[in-house]
């Protein structure tokens, strides 16, 4: 007697992803929220030197970020059993490949996708962030389209963030096969 396979559950692995200022955090905390998993501020892992670099005003580069993304494949290694929602800028696909190697189960991707100008207008709103909007133009030139590649749900974030999380769940529940 064969048992069907179950789809594979994106929903417990997923890292919200975007340029500074697209609202991985929010997002991130509502999808979390929602789906009864841990969320983890991304930014919260970087190393001190990054932070100092960003502060400054000093776009990371590839051997700033290698670092801090191992941390974070490390985390949803550590969760692959019960699950986890992380943000991580994740610009390159590089980035998003190193992240499925090390979360060692299907892992799914909400790419929150904006403007400049909604991203600048963002990113200039936020007191005390140590992401200097000076850098969101570098991290658009960074940015590597996550567009067609597989388990990506692409969000448009001009609408609320009620509206928002609404597109992403529905996008996570296509993943899986199920209804919203």
């Amino acid at each position: 007697m064969s048992m069907a396979a179950s789809p594979p559950a994106f929903k417990d692995l997923i890292v919200v992803m975007g340029v500074s200022g697209c609202g991985k955090s929010s997002i991130g905390e509502r999808l979390a929220d929602h789906l009864g998993l841990p969320f983890v501020e991304g930014d919260s892992l970087h190393p001190a030197e990054n932070i100092a670099k960003m502060s400054a005003g000093i776009p990371l580069d590839d051997d700033d970020r290698w670092p801090w993304l191992e941390i974070i494949g490390n985390q949803l290694e550590q969760a692959r059993a019960t699950g986890i929602v992380i943000s991580c800028s994740a610009l390159k696909r590089a980035y998003r490949d190193r992240l499925r190697q090390a979360a060692g189960a299907p892992l799914a991707f909400v790419y929150l996708k904006g403007t400049r100008d909604i991203l600048l207008d963002r990113t200039t709103e936020r007191p005390g962030h140590f992401f200097k909007a000076s850098l969101l133009d570098s991290q658009l030139a960074t940015l590597e389209s996550p567009e067609g590649e597989d388990h990506v749900v692409i969000v448009d974030i001009a609408p609320s963030p009620d509206v928002i999380t609404v597109m992403a769940l529905e996008g996570l529940a296509a993943l899986n096969g199920v209804e919203p």
